[in-house]
């Protein structure tokens, strides 16, 4: 009987990890002049002033759903969902992307990791069983070895995470600029 509630719980814990969407390719192309690199802190808990306003407007609106349930196609404080806070977050500055991470995923121009700035997202695969994009995050900070994303799970609801997480880090498929 423990060895069937270890079982459960392991179960539970697996699914809880699972986000709202990715896909997977660690191949990132694309090559691009990237004249936001200087938008870097050096400090995890510093706020970042990016050069552009816009960028810096997406990330605070971002920011501002931290600790926001996790909620399927939900936008609003009561709840949302990955795409959902991108999707609001560049409201913000009136710019009009698809509701989706597999749509979002096909917009912007696709970017190598090292050339990722804040405002740039990024996305996963998180369901293994199906190779699709299901998952996506805004990248809010850069340090030297580290990128912070902002993002919905279904565990923690809106949260900042480390692409060096193993899981972020394994479920990573591909970053896009939009802006």
């Amino acid at each position: 009987m423990q060895q069937v509630f270890k079982l459960l719980f392991l179960g539970f814990f697996m699914l809880s990890l699972i986000s709202c969407g990715s896909s997977r390719s660690k191949v990132i192309t694309t090559k691009s002049d990237d004249k936001r690199s200087e938008r870097v802190s050096h400090s995890r808990n510093a706020e970042i002033e990016p050069t552009d306003k816009k960028v810096y407007n997406i990330i605070s609106k971002a920011k501002s759903f931290e600790g926001t349930r996790y909620k399927y196609g939900g936008t609003t404080r009561r709840g949302m969902d990955c795409s959902g806070l991108i999707y609001t977050a560049f409201l913000e500055e009136d710019i009009a992307i698809p509701r989706t991470s597999r749509a979002l995923s096909l917009e912007g121009e696709r970017l190598y990791l090292k050339k990722v700035a804040p405002g740039d997202l990024l996305f996963f695969e998180t369901n293994k069983n199906r190779k699709v994009i299901n998952h996506v995050g805004l990248v809010v900070e850069i340090e030297p070895e580290n990128i912070y994303f902002i993002h919905s799970s279904t565990s923690r609801g809106v949260i900042i995470s480390s692409l060096s997480e193993p899981y972020w880090n394994g479920s990573f498929v591909m970053a896009r600029r939009i802006l």
